[in-house]
């Protein structure tokens, strides 16, 4: 006979109940290892290099390795990355998609044309950007929506650098967060390719609430210059549900060192409140909760190679009208109290 145990609370913490089907504790698992391996996997990978060269025998093997990253190859991170299918295949993906779950929409009668790229500015960027999962995988909608694109997911420079990690990175479709890799990409002549940027970036994790969507976008202007000078569409997507998979230890002292961190490393060091493996009040692991990713309709630009001030200004005012016209019209689809929430401009 089945002895099925309700959740306890005991002491404030909340305890997950031992009757857990099988299939949600690999999920959980599964959850696990993807955010270790997103906020620690280029420390992760340094580690195991230096620890290979300095205290095995096979230092001759991973020198060799290291000298193809740093030398060889070093540039791919800029010219367009190298994504593997196989990668993006493994089974830990879709375990992780289901956990909370992670699914990818788009608005009624969003079409991309396959002769053209597409810029994908994505928001919130939350903890760990975990809307733009849908784009580094083959267990989401992606290619049953959009069948003639090829996604490249934009990531920290720095990623590319550290062993191990960066091929990750890469066989996930990555490339780095610079104007001359975002450029390669949507300036491809034969089109059928999309480009996901967080826009905000690692300096909109400090925003991440449950239940608040505050995004930085007032002073980023670089991707509507970059847009225009190729005349590439910018597309507004929204991820709902990605502030809520964690909260966070925040005082004065703290963020000041934050700041500091961040600027010196590009990553914000973020005191992350999630869940753990045994219980709901506390932890790294994000919180259960679904994130739905939608997809807006595009906004044409026109394409100038040289566009000016006045230009730019003007399409960054129309994106950020876009976007906002496109909460409001969804947050009754995908939000508890819809009318008490509201896009926050920063």
């Amino acid at each position: 006979m089945d002895i099925i145990i309700e959740k306890m609370e005991i002491l404030g913490i909340r305890f997950a109940p031992l009757n857990v089907p099988f299939q949600r504790r690999l999920q959980t698992v599964s959850a696990a290892i993807w955010f270790i391996t997103m906020a620690f996997g280029g420390f992760i990978g340094f580690l195991i290099c230096l620890y290979l060269v300095l205290f095995t025998r096979l230092w001759w093997l991973t020198s060799i390795y290291l000298f193809y990253i740093w030398v060889i190859d070093k540039d791919i991170s800029e010219n367009g990355g190298r994504p593997s299918k196989w990668v993006r295949s493994w089974a830990i993906w879709r375990y992780t998609r289901d956990y909370f779950p992670l699914k990818l929409e788009k608005t009624p009668f969003v079409e991309l044309d396959p002769k053209k790229n597409y810029l994908f500015c994505c928001f919130p960027h939350g903890m760990l950007a975990t809307g733009a999962f849908n784009f580094g995988t083959e267990w989401s909608a992606f290619r049953s929506l959009f069948p003639k694109h090829e996604p490249r997911v934009v990531t920290l420079s720095q990623h590319y650098q550290m062993p191990i990690f960066r091929d990750l990175a890469l066989g996930f479709g990555g490339i780095a967060s610079s104007s001359k890799a975002i450029n390669y990409v949507i300036s491809r002549p034969e089109g059928g390719y999309v480009c996901a940027l967080m826009v905000g970036g690692a300096f909109e994790a400090y925003f991440c609430k449950p239940g608040s969507y505050k995004v930085v976008l007032k002073c980023r202007k670089g991707f509507v210059k970059l847009a225009i000078k190729n005349g590439t569409p910018l597309v507004p997507v929204l991820s709902f549900g990605e502030t809520d998979l964690f909260d966070q230890v925040e005082t004065s002292w703290l963020r000041s060192l934050q700041e500091k961190i961040r600027k010196l490393i590009g990553m914000a060091p973020i005191l992350p409140i999630g869940r753990g493996f045994f219980q709901y009040s506390f932890g790294i692991i994000p919180r259960r909760c679904p994130v739905t990713t939608v997809v807006g309709q595009p906004l044409e630009v026109p394409k100038m190679e040289n566009p000016s001030r006045e230009i730019i200004e003007e399409y960054h005012e129309k994106f950020i009208e876009h976007l906002t016209a496109m909460f409001e019209e969804q947050k009754y689809n995908y939000l508890d109290k819809p009318e008490e929430k509201n896009l926050i401009i920063e």
